[in-house]
């Protein structure tokens, strides 16, 4: 089947067959066939790059072009979000009916708004979570949604993720029973009991356009599934490096999938002498530039430096304690052909894609603290062996396991290369993640009523698969939980969310972090400060994960902690007779400790020597606690605590900023990190109507400003500035980012 045939409008199909798209996969033309393009719900299981997200663009374009719909698109991550808003930006240059151009829209933070402007968008991107948050403020423009598509569907299986992407299909559902849903999952066993629960066809294919051959290898041989056999050399003693050595020789890129984040820096430092060799001149070029991108965002670490190294040798590392602004451009390099070898923990292969010639999994166990090693799932291994082959580079992708004996090879042949991934199982049936759901869905008005609650819950599939009787005693005693939190309210048998309840849905956190909250600003602490509201949000459970406490730094945490224990709102575990308790607090405690460190402005280097802690981490910390301070201050004036409000907020802004209290008006001008500012206020710039007033050449002399940023700032905080100066101003080549690199080097 080819594009022109499609029943799509001409303009669309122009657009596809120009980006060099003629002919239908097969599985595209399956899920034509079951009906995806007349409006029939399709769950669509299909290897990675096999043409999954071509399917929804043709549905998309259908929705919004012909019917004059509205279309929402589900990812788990982020970042993928991200992948997929630029993919769409390809049709705003088509026509509705009305005339006006196709609009695509993204919104993946904020969750306490119903963000009315995303209505006047056609094809919105969003993540799960955040379509959720959008339910829970009943934003009226979802209404109007007539296609869903819903990516990386198997995730339901994931005991965080699964819950909510499981919760929100059944709820567009209810609020749109004519909705037409497109399920896509790389790997999905059971995806006829999937189909089933969305009342959809399932469309299931191991099709994919670069052969895939799954191997093993053991000393010098890898051993296909097909029969084959290849032999590499042995030039180090690692294998997976010798395997990515061999990749490469060979033309193409390697990824290795490391169990850790320390094995997949050590695998990358390890590979970089040996890749180095085989980079050419013209590689070797473009890697020096990708390197200078990398030193030049964020503030600079001894992580930054390393991996900068790194990829001048054509070898990065990719893990979530990566700045996510450095995870952007090696996923860029990567894609472009210029690192060579690239090391991964395996959460890349559930988001990104980053697809190689041959994907290296180093081990097949992975370590959990609390648990030790355990083998990984095989639905975890075919998202990894997913990766292998690049779509029009590769005829064929190759994915390999490393074996250190016989018995191992037999082991890993019988359990992951010959083996059919596991079957996917709601994960909803626990009370602390009903919680949660069973809350926004009264205060949200979805269900008024216990019976209510049941007959929602009974689209779930939870319910499909263990029958909503398997959820009753579970609902009954969240209920009661709710009841006597003072979160909901019964008038005979109706069910109502208090203010508190309500609120606490709205700013989309664990009711249980409310009751934190809620608990600690009511007793407060002997000697309040801003390490009182650090660690109070800290012991909640949604800041998660919390940073651990190594045995080295126990007595350095335990002491901290007793020298601020009038700072603390909850009482202090007795270390003896609950040593997991006292474990668990020193853990909050050192949390609230690195972000007063953040907000003190220690550079990022000295908290991540100091404190263990990654860019990545300290970022999704900051993140977290950013989200639930504002939560706080917001449940503060709810509950009458107006006095400690305004506190809660300003520390919400500094530990976003990551600054002292007197640079908070500068760090909100735009292009002024906590640097700039520093520079700035120790030059006796304190105000905006300092940088007002002051001489543009002052400015301009400052370290790390420089003519293009005291340019951005004269134009934002206005002043008189002279036109020849605006004149030299703009034919400014700013050296900022020398200055930049000089300055934080020292």
């Amino acid at each position: 089947m080819r594009v022109e045939d499609l029943d799509v409008p001409e303009e669309a199909k122009r657009i596809i067959v120009e980006s060099g798209i003629v002919d239908l996969y097969p599985p595209q033309v399956e899920a034509v066939k079951a009906g995806a393009l007349e409006g029939r719900n399709v769950v669509l299981a299909s290897p990675t790059a096999s043409g999954k997200t071509l399917v929804a663009e043709f549905c998309a374009l259908k929705h919004v072009l012909e019917y004059g719909g509205k279309v929402l698109y589900l990812t788990p991550l982020r970042a993928l979000a991200s992948e997929k808003y630029r993919e769409f930006r390809k049709y705003t240059a088509l026509r509705k009916v009305d005339g006006e151009r196709l609009s695509v829209g993204i919104s993946t933070g904020d969750y306490d708004s119903s963000d009315p402007w995303l209505r006047r968008h056609d094809i919105i991107i969003v993540t799960n979570e955040k379509l959720d948050s959008l339910l829970r403020h009943r934003a009226p423009w979802v209404e109007e949604v007539s296609l869903v598509v819903a990516d990386e569907v198997h995730l339901i299986n994931d005991v965080e993720r699964g819950p909510t992407l499981e919760v929100v299909l059944a709820r567009l559902q209810q609020v749109n029973p004519d909705l037409q849903i497109l399920a896509l999952s790389a790997t999905i066993r059971n995806s006829e009991e999937v189909a089933e629960w969305l009342d959809a066809i399932p469309v299931t294919t191991d099709w994919r356009p670069v052969t895939l051959r799954e191997g093993v290898l053991l000393g010098d041989e890898i051993q296909f599934k097909d029969g084959g056999a290849t032999r590499i050399k042995l030039k180090t003693k690692s294998p997976s490096i010798n395997l990515a050595l061999h990749a490469v020789e060979s033309g193409g890129q390697a990824l290795i999938f490391a169990s850790t984040r320390r094995s997949a820096v050590g695998l990358a430092k390890k590979a970089a002498p040996e890749v180095g060799k085989a980079v050419s001149r013209a590689t070797g070029r473009a890697l020096e530039r990708v390197a200078e991108s990398i030193t030049a965002s964020g503030e600079r670490t001894r992580i930054s430096d390393l991996l900068a190294e790194l990829v001048k040798k054509g070898v990065a590392f990719h893990h979530a304690g990566l700045h996510h602004a450095h995870r952007r451009i090696i996923e860029d390099a990567f894609r472009e052909g210029k690192i060579k070898v690239l090391t991964a923990t395996p959460t890349l292969a559930f988001g990104v894609n980053l697809p190689a010639r041959m994907v290296i999994i180093n081990s097949y166990r992975r370590y959990e603290p609390g648990y030790g090693y355990y083998p990984i799932t095989v639905l975890e291994y075919k998202q990894m062996v997913g990766r292998a082959g690049r779509p029009k580079y590769d005829r064929i992708g190759e994915s390999v396991l490393i074996a250190k004996t016989d018995d191992e090879r037999d082991y890993l042949f019988q359990s992951y290369v010959l083996a059919e991934p596991e079957r996917i199982w709601s994960k909803l049936g626990v009370e602390k993640v009903l919680r949660s759901h069973v809350l926004a869905t009264i205060a949200s008005g979805f269900a008024k009523s216990e019976q209510g609650l049941y007959e929602f819950f009974g689209r779930t599939f939870y319910a499909y698969q263990y029958d909503i009787r398997a959820m009753k005693g579970l609902i009954a005693r969240v209920l009661r939980f709710l009841y006597k939190e003072d979160m909901i309210t019964f008038e005979g048998d109706k069910m109502h969310a208090t203010k508190f309840g309500k609120r606490t849905s709205q700013l989309y956190i664990d009711p249980v972090s409310a009751i934190i909250i809620r608990d600690a600003l009511l007793s407060r602490a002997p000697r309040i400060s801003d390490l009182s509201f650090l660690h109070m949000v800290a012991h909640t459970p949604d800041m998660y994960p919390k940073v651990r406490v190594s045995s080295k730094e126990f007595d350095r945490v335990a002491l901290f902690a007793e020298e601020h224990s009038e700072e603390f709102m909850f009482e202090e575990p007795d270390e003896w007779a609950d040593r997991l308790s006292y474990e668990e607090f020193l853990g909050e405690v050192k949390t609230a400790w690195v972000l007063k460190s953040w907000i003190e402005e220690a550079p990022e280097d000295s908290i991540i020597e100091r404190f263990e802690v990654e860019p990545g981490d300290l970022y999704r910390l900051v993140e977290a606690s950013r989200w639930l301070l504002y939560a706080s201050s917001e449940l503060a004036v709810l509950l009458g605590h107006k006095d400690l409000a305004p506190k809660i907020l300003r520390l919400k802004d500094r530990v976003w900023k990551g600054v002292k209290p007197e640079l908070l008006p500068l760090v909100r001008l735009e292009g002024i990190g906590r640097m700039r500012a520093r520079v700035l206020y120790d030059a006796g710039f304190k105000s905006v109507d300092d940088l007002k007033r002051a001489p543009i050449e002052k400015l301009t002399s400052l370290p790390l400003i420089g003519p293009r940023i005291a340019k951005r700032i004269k134009e934002q905080v206005g002043g008189f500035v002279r036109a020849e100066e605006w004149e030299a101003l703009s034919k400014g080549r700013g050296t900022e980012q020398q200055a930049l690199t000089k300055y934080t080097n020292g």
